[in-house]
């Protein structure tokens, strides 16, 4: 006995490693490959958990001990592995996961949301956890009260699974904002409904009443939402006075919340999740300087989490669980899928503006994520304790629900919405990131060609000139993970990082390309073309260099402050590209064509659009000279009105807010 401990316990920190091992790893092969993370992960707990169990026992019928050896050290059985601590680490990540859901809910946002998004969460939840239960009970043959635990559990959507699909089909409007605000917020619905269908269960296990049950469950999660807002208001205030230094609030709050996680199941057993699930609601909602930093820090340990936690709960799938998937299973995802979803959606739609094309999408999109397999996992153990068995059908159905709709909605998604007429057939919309003059002058300039221009910033007061000339402005860092919640994706189809500093710009290309294509992720020169800094940033880590002559950031700036405008201009038979060069000198730069059909052609160093009929942008010195007939502002030959950056009334100089002048 005391060989078999010694053995698990060597092979634990490889195991460790290797859980870790395959969940980033399956979180940037979903990257490289542009599919979603959660089927990868759990494919990697599926071969590493089950399939490596099955290949044990052959190692030990064959009596091969080399097979034997090597299986045992990459087999993962975490129940065993992690004995007595599995289950306490399972609930700590399940907690943080769901409060960093309730991080998510501001509910300003929910009040700039459409009818529909309250409608969604307000309506078709109940419905759907009503119908699921049902689903469940008449399909599965599974007891009532089980049964409102998987239909509670199951209205939720994976906003990380969602928003990317969002992405793929450039779907706009309201049934992508629909899906996006669905998700986010009933992550943290569903999971509560699960907890609240547990306690009931855990409160008449120990002989109470019916009546009972439901008192001490209004009762618990009462105390935990207590509980939990006030630990939030509490460490809002201990940042806003100064009590906590800027590099421990981050280690403080994850500390924090397992702290309270635990207090919560001390006080009033199973209200942890909550806790810290109204905690996190609380501090969304509480105003302090450290929020974005909060949030970037838990989007680090959220991806750790989810990728591990993931992992783990599929390899804990032995192969007598993986058998149980029979017709019943079938039927209880198909009735999810094309009856609870849509009944849900049709009926809580009604009168809410949404025509049948956009309920139809909305009702079959409807991806489970990390949330409903963490939770189902962790109260399949918790139900098999107080002697619950048909509890551990949990696992099963989530996966099964999980793997249904992830893979369904991935495939259909694009199709069905150009099937639909709800996706865009071009993305011609530009996003810059980084505001300042010239960036500004620029977003101007696109806007009177009549193509729609997003600025992104940190800093609120750089966008001050953008907000001032009515366009669109998106502030926070495009990198994080709040603004895949917030900025919408499909209102551009080319990215343009103007910053002044090199590295930051090719870090939001890289970021970007995957999803635009590289074709359209383009960057200010850090150096001069000509220059051959073999120290600078490789190609292959980078946007492409924009405009013709890939002047640098500081050169542009310069540039613009010594006079230089941008203007637009029409090419035709007449008045060629040629003739604008030998007008207006090679030097001038030249950003981007806009052909006759619509679409956008950026140009590059020894790259020029020739395209009659289009209208390129160029960034040049504005010509003293009065404009000669045929060849002036909106006359004969294509010369366009100068599109500057905010001028005065004569046009002679930009308006800068005191703070922007270069230093």
């Amino acid at each position: 006995m005391s060989e078999v401990v010694h053995t698990v316990t060597a092979l634990l920190p490889f195991k460790i490693a290797l859980i870790g091992v395959l969940g980033i790893g399956a979180q940037w092969l979903a990257w490289r490959l542009q599919r979603p993370a959660i089927v990868l992960m759990a494919i990697a707990g599926l071969i590493f958990g089950p399939l490596m169990s099955w290949l044990f026992t052959l190692s030990i019928v064959q009596n091969t001990d080399v097979l034997h050896g090597i299986v045992n050290a990459v087999m993962l059985n975490p129940e065993k592995d992690f004995g007595a601590v599995y289950r306490p680490m399972v609930g700590i990540a399940v907690a943080i996961i769901l409060f960093e859901g309730g991080l998510n809910l501001r509910f300003t946002d929910l009040r700039d949301a459409s009818h529909a998004v309250t409608r969604m969460v307000l309506v078709a939840a109940p419905i759907a956890a009503i119908l699921g239960a049902m689903a469940a009970h008449y399909i599965m043959h599974l007891p009532w009260d089980i049964s409102a635990m998987i239909g509670g559990l199951f209205v939720v959507t994976g906003p990380t699974v969602i928003l990317p699909l969002l992405r793929q089909a450039h779907l706009p409007g309201r049934p992508a904002a629909i899906l996006k605000w669905e998700g986010i917020i009933n992550d943290p619905v569903g999971a509560l409904f699960a907890v609240a269908g547990y306690e009931f269960i855990r409160f008449t296990a120990m002989g109470e009443s019916t009546q009972f049950a439901i008192t001490l469950l209004i009762f618990a999660a009462a105390v935990g939402a207590v509980f939990g807002v006030i630990s939030g208001w509490s460490l809002a205030w201990a940042f806003r006075r100064g009590h906590v230094p800027e590099y421990l609030k981050a280690p403080v709050v994850l500390i924090w919340v397992l702290f309270i996680y635990v207090m919560a199941n001390e006080v009033a057993e199973e209200t942890g999740l909550v806790a810290v699930t109204a905690m996190g609601v609380a501090m969304a909602n509480t105003k302090f300087a450290a929020m974005q930093e909060m949030r970037r820090f838990k989007e680090n340990i959220a991806v750790l989490l989810v990728s591990g936690i993931f992992v783990v709960l599929t390899a804990t799938l032995t192969l007598d669980v993986l058998q149980s998937f029979d017709l019943r299973v079938l039927g209880f995802v198909l009735a999810m899928m094309f009856v609870v979803r849509p009944v849900a959606v049709f009926v809580s739609t009604l009168w809410t503006g949404l025509n049948w094309r956009e309920t139809l999408l909305v009702a079959w999109i409807a991806p489970r994520g990390i949330v409903a397999v963490a939770v189902a996992g962790l109260f399949a153990t918790e139900l098999q304790l107080i002697g619950r068995e048909d509890g551990a059908i949990f696992v099963p159905l989530a996966f099964a629900l999980v793997f249904a709709t992830v893979i369904s909605a991935g495939f259909t998604i694009t199709p069905l919405s150009k099937w639909l007429g709800l996706a865009k057939d071009k993305d011609e919309g530009v996003m810059i990131v980084g505001a300042n003059p010239w960036s500004l002058g620029l977003a101007k300039a696109l806007k009177d060609m009549g193509i729609s221009v997003l600025i992104a910033d940190t800093n609120w007061r750089r966008l001050r000139g953008a907000r001032l000339e009515g366009l669109a402005v998106f502030y926070g860092e495009v990198l994080s993970e709040n603004a895949d919640h917030r900025l919408d994706h499909t209102a551009f189809g080319h990215l343009i990082a103007a910053g002044p500093n090199d590295a930051y710009n090719s870090l939001v290309c890289v970021e970007f390309a995957p999803e635009l294509g590289r074709h359209r992720v383009f960057q200010v020169s850090g150096q001069e073309a000509e220059e051959a800094d073999t120290s600078g940033i490789t190609y292959t880590a980078r946007g492409r260099t924009l405009s013709t002559h890939g002047r640098t950031f500081d050169v542009l700036t310069r540039d613009w402050w010594s006079g230089w405008r941008f203007r637009s201009t029409t090419l035709s038979e007449e008045y060629t590209l040629e003739d604008f060069l030998e007008e207006r000198g090679e030097d001038i730069d030249i950003l981007v064509a806009k052909r006759p059909d619509g679409s956008l052609d950026f140009l590059q160093p020894d790259r020029k659009s020739k395209s009659e009929g289009s209208t390129i942008l160029s960034f040049g010195a504005v010509l003293n000279k009065a404009p000669e007939k045929g060849h002036g502002q909106g006359q004969g030959r294509g010369e366009g009105a100068a599109t500057n950056a905010p001028q005065t009334s004569d046009g002679s100089m930009p308006l800068v807010t005191k703070g922007e002048l270069p230093s």
